[in-house]
């Protein structure tokens, strides 16, 4: 009888309908192929495909920062606790769908104290052993279904939230990696002008001592000194402060030889995405993907919300043994079962579960937005990165040729000063121009790798 008991319980729970809405597809609200101009490569027509951090960030020094993130990275840690807590919250959610078992046991001796003869006198041991089902709901209208469903999904999202925060670690890592690059070429072109400006400084002191030169000279070329000088201070505070950024993105010390000397070293260091299809591959985002899960959840508690209008039915049943002796605790006479059923449902609740239904509407009409927000969001940030890599390649090469030509005039303007052809105003406006054409440089290099590194972030699917 027991056994057909718990058949029944098991089929009816199986055959619970949901009464969670159908979902469907979402339509992506972006255009099916990223923007063309002026702005974009011939080659951003077409959607990249998914970028990997081993095939992006090919310096074996990235690589091995990637690695000592992976074991020390607190955001990391915390991220896989999250992870791990929303599975236990799903398996605690899909646990109240099947029966609960209970097994218990007891046991008690009396002593009624009377004479030997009496078939009731004497000391008496009582013994029971039971196991039942405790509280079991039939999920005839999906009310548990729906709610198991909901954590599921979003465990999912926190899964693929965890994947994001590994995308953002390493893009974070080569951001820092790249700006530590431009701080250290920002500090060697100070240091250089500093040297430079010392021996105009030395020059101009011992022309003005032999009267060739006015005093201006002398200041103006201190200008010069003392403003590389204060450079050099602010870099080396930068470079500091790049290596603590670092330091906090590892979680641990960062090896000095897995620091780069050169913002050039970026060039080889960090590689453009190639060519790949449409729009279509954002949907494969960690935070889309996130996005999506979040709305897939919401729309399972509107079905959760809307069975618990309907009653819910719970079943209980035990079956056991029960003796006077421990002799006969198993025998066909000592067996007892039974089982009750309860149906509970609220007359009157001033409306809550109407509401509760509504509110559980209204969740997943955000969740809805915020999924359409999350795609186009993804599509600005892979158009802008496409806008920024179509021009950055002709800025840089014009800056390139700024430096050259900067450099060429100082020679010439210098060469002109010591001849007594121009004066020495014309000279210390060279040196201003050719140190500033050479930080612009390197802020233009930084610029591109930053861009790749945005590329990566926008079309990556798992950090490896």
């Amino acid at each position: 009888m027991v056994a057909r008991l718990i058949l029944l319980v098991s089929a009816a729970a199986l055959g619970g309908c949901s009464l969670a809405p159908k979902l469907g597809t979402v339509a992506p609200s972006v255009p099916q192929s990223w923007p063309v101009g002026d702005a974009y490569l011939r080659q951003s027509e077409a959607a990249l495909p998914e970028a990997r951090a081993e095939t992006v960030f090919t310096d074996p020094r990235l690589q091995r920062l990637f690695i000592l993130a992976r074991e020390n990275n607190r955001d990391l840690r915390i991220a896989a606790a999250n992870v791990a807590a929303a599975r236990a919250t799903y398996r605690i959610a899909r646990g109240n769908q099947l029966p609960e078992i209970a097994a218990g046991a007891g046991g008690s001796r009396s002593d009624s104290g009377g004479s030997g003869t009496s078939f009731t006198s004497g000391p008496r041991n009582r013994f029971n052993a039971d196991i039942g089902i405790t509280a079991f709901e039939l999920d005839l209208f999906g009310r548990l279904a729906s709610l198991s469903e909901a954590e599921q999904q979003r465990f999912f999202a926190t899964e693929a939230g965890a994947r994001t925060t590994r995308i953002a670690l390493t893009g974070e890592i080569a951001d820092a990696w790249s700006t530590y690059a431009a701080d250290a070429s920002l500090l060697r072109i100070a240091t250089d002008t500093v040297k430079a400006a010392e021996r105009s400084v030395f020059l101009t002191r011992a022309r003005l001592t032999g009267g060739i030169a006015p005093r201006t000279d002398l200041r103006q070329a201190e200008q010069i000194l003392e403003t590389a000088k204060a450079d050099v201070a602010l870099q080396t505070t930068a470079l500091a402060q790049d290596a603590n950024a670092l330091r906090l993105l590892l979680g641990t010390d960062v090896p000095a030889e897995l620091l780069p000397r050169d913002v050039s070293e970026t060039d080889t260091a960090l590689v453009v995405p190639a060519a790949g299809l449409d729009s279509q591959i954002l949907l494969r985002r960690p935070d889309v993907v996130q996005a999506e899960f979040g709305l897939r959840a919401a729309n399972a508690d509107i079905g959760a919300a809307r069975a618990a209008l309907f009653p819910r039915i719970s079943l209980t049943g035990v079956l056991g043994f029960a003796s006077d002796a421990l002799g006969s605790l198993f025998t066909s006479g000592g067996f007892a079962w039974s089982a009750g059923a309860d149906v509970g449902y609220s007359i009157f609740s001033g409306g809550a579960g109407r509401a509760s239904v509504a509110r559980s509407k209204a969740q997943r009409d955000a969740a809805l937005a915020q999924y359409e927000l999350a795609i186009q969001t993804a599509f600005r940030e892979v158009a802008d990165a496409l806008a920024r890599a179509g021009t950055i390649e002709a800025q840089l090469a014009s800056n390139r040729r700024q430096v050259e030509a900067t450099r060429d005039t100082q020679r010439l303007v210098d060469a002109r000063y010591r001849a007594g052809v121009d004066s020495f105003l014309a000279n210390l406006d060279a040196q201003r121009a050719g140190y500033a054409a050479e930080r612009t440089l390197v802020n233009t290099q930084l610029v591109r790798a930053q861009n790749r590194i945005a590329l990566y972030r926008s079309l990556a699917v798992e950090a490896d």
